[in-house]
């Protein structure tokens, strides 16, 4: 399966086989239920909730197709190499130990926060009477063209926006667990839904050309004859 719906358990370290430590993030990769099949998509859903917690038409979406009530719901791109039916389960097996993948949360948010902490601004004088340390400053343009400039760094929210880590790699699977372990961090808080899909932009390791077999043999040439002293 191209990929697989999860929820953030926290990172722990692991040590391999040659004794290194590697910092992962422990992930609870599905059950994942299809709930139903388009052109190019799935449908599924993730984490069992009660009925009493989700709105009207959403439990009676779930109570049409006789599926248990599941919380986290997003559309994940279809295999050609299998077919699907709704109802059928999506496990942590379907990725395996050295894959590559791609993980997609929401970030931690932080409020309102200032421009030195936003946007790494280096901040003002800190001494001889200086009261800007941590402002903004002047941001205009003089009379040309008199206006602040489109996507000027300013103060405002940050965090709680969608982010994707790239190309991690994973370190450990339990199916019977539904767990994943990948190396580095990724987006969100603890108990944070994700999205797991295999990497977009990992190239797939090729081997290196091979010298050419055979090579033209060249003439032998006869030694120049040694000149008489």
């Amino acid at each position: 399966m191209s990929a697989i719906l999860g929820k953030k358990i926290g990172m722990t370290q692991v040590f391999t086989d040659e004794g290194v430590k590697v910092n992962v993030t422990a992930i609870e990769a599905g059950p994942c239920v299809v709930l139903s099949v388009r052109d190019k998509n799935l449908q599924v859903a993730f984490d069992p909730v009660d009925e009493k917690r989700l709105k009207r038409p959403q439990a009676g979406y779930f109570k049409k197709l006789n599926i248990g009530c599941r919380r986290f719901i997003r559309e994940i791109k279809k295999t050609a190499d299998k077919e699907y039916k709704p109802g059928e389960e999506i496990k942590a097996d379907c990725f395996n130990v050295g894959d590559y993948v791609d993980v997609t949360g929401t970030s931690i948010g932080r409020g309102f926060q200032g421009g030195m902490r936003r946007w790494n601004w280096k901040g003002g004088p800190q001494t001889h009477g200086s009261m800007s340390h941590r402002r903004i400053g002047s941001i205009g343009s003089s009379t040309t063209p008199g206006r602040v400039w489109k996507g000027q760094h300013l103060p405002g929210h940050l965090g709680a926006s969608r982010i994707t880590v790239q190309n991690l790699k994973v370190i450990r699977v339990d199916a019977g667990k539904n767990l994943l372990l990948l190396k580095g961090a990724v987006p969100g808080n603890d108990n944070g839904y994700l999205v797991i899909s295999k990497a977009k932009k990992r190239k797939p390791a090729t081997a290196k050309p091979k010298a050419a077999e055979t090579k033209q043999a060249s003439k032998p040439t006869a030694k120049p004859a040694a000149k008489k002293k």
